[in-house]
């Protein structure tokens, strides 16, 4: 019995240290009055922003240009080399999505903050300066690809981009993300985490119980939910009773955005402020509204969209939206476009090269980059 009671006063001293923790009591009654609930929510819609606003020169906008062909260039070769069973396994392409992965790209320090992604990693992984070569060579399963062979195309990896993958398991990485966020904060170091994670991941519980704790311990993360509004092969309205995944953040007392992910200026300038957020301990969720071209992976037809529906997202193609801006306002011509072109489609052409010279890992090496320690006495 006395078990019982000291029991009893344990739990009423945590939840009373709970209710006080911001300095103040928690008032439980239920009011009088009807509770009425009002929250803002930015929105960066496409057209909106200028590169001078962005403190963009003429070389940063051709290099956002080139990294954003280079990731179209290469998983297009990718998809070719697919075909002729060079690839093996999952692959799953990021074709319409690269002013996303840019625009974040640019919008961090790559090398001291953090990234985390799914399975779609390709251009993340390029954006973040990763080089084809061993983007490709992971692909082909060889050793010198960026996770020595082992990952293929959903476990991209780098640690000298501070980039950890590359994903699976659907919404199983987010926890991640809110642990390498709260890394971030305990060593004092600065950094912040960007999580990417699909529309399809929302309706996973992981998910939510990372932005409760996210906000709860105060991180140095942003959410940002790329949503290409048909996760696996399901629309999102035949999903979801709320399609609109940026109010979630209202129920983990974060602030939100709505970003148009067609123009990598709109991303650019969300996730600047944003980030900028997570530096000072707000974390935040982004829902940035994309579109891909190709189907969820290599071996899905896509039959659950119209073609009329594809042809009209592609007049909102990122790269020939930034092409456009360029030659609109004398950046750049299209002779100097067209040249980047054919040295980026050099560049892919060369990784595929290198991949199918780089030779497999050995048996041996199944053993390695498994564990921290140098060696594993309990494996036979």
């Amino acid at each position: 019995m006395a078990s019982k009671t000291r029991k009893k006063q344990q739990a009423t001293q945590v939840d009373q240290a709970a209710s006080q923790a911001n300095g103040q009591a928690v008032q439980l009654q239920v009011p009088s009055k009807p509770i009425h609930f009002e929250q803002t929510f930015e929105t960066y819609p496409a057209g909106a922003y200028t590169h001078e606003e962005l403190g963009l020169s003429r070389e940063d906008l051709l290099a956002i240009y080139r990294n954003m062909l280079l990731q179209r260039r290469f998983e297009e070769r990718a998809a070719q080399m697919y075909g002729k069973q060079k690839i093996a396994g999952f692959l799953h392409l990021y074709i319409g999505e690269e002013a996303v992965s840019t625009g974040a790209a640019w919008s961090i320090k790559i090398g001291h903050d953090s990234v985390i992604t799914a399975y779609r990693d390709h251009g993340i992984a390029l954006a973040l300066g990763m080089t084809a070569n061993e983007c490709m060579a992971e692909l082909f399963g060889k050793i010198d690809g960026c996770s020595r062979g082992k990952g293929g195309s959903m476990h991209f990896f780098k640690a000298e981009k501070k980039f950890f993958g590359g994903h699976g398991i659907v919404g199983g990485h987010v926890p991640l993300g809110v642990g390498i966020a709260f890394a971030h904060k305990y060593k004092e170091d600065g950094g912040v985490c960007l999580t990417f994670f699909g529309d399809g991941a929302m309706g996973q519980g992981t998910v939510h119980e990372s932005m409760n704790l996210a906000a709860l311990y105060k991180l140095p993360i942003v959410f940002i939910i790329e949503n290409n509004q048909y996760a696996m092969g399901t629309a999102v309205w035949r999903a979801f009773a709320n399609t609109e995944f940026y109010r979630y953040a209202a129920n983990y007392n974060m602030p939100g955005a709505l970003v148009d992910g067609m123009d990598v200026f709109s991303v650019m300038k969300a996730l600047r402020k944003y980030v900028a957020l997570a530096r000072e301990y707000q974390p935040s969720v982004l829902e940035v509204r994309t579109y891909r071209y190709r189907g969820h992976s290599m071996s899905d037809p896509a039959k659950y969209r119209t073609k009329e529906e594809l042809e009209a997202k592609k007049k909102e193609d990122p790269i020939i939206r930034l092409k456009s801006y360029l030659l609109q306002h004398g950046l750049s011509t299209n002779e100097e476009l067209d040249a980047i072109d054919d040295d980026v489609k050099k560049e892919v052409q060369a990784s595929v090269e290198f991949a199918e010279k780089s030779p497999y890992p050995p048996l041996e090496s199944i053993y390695e980059d498994v564990y921290a320690q140098p060696d594993y006495p309990f494996l036979a």
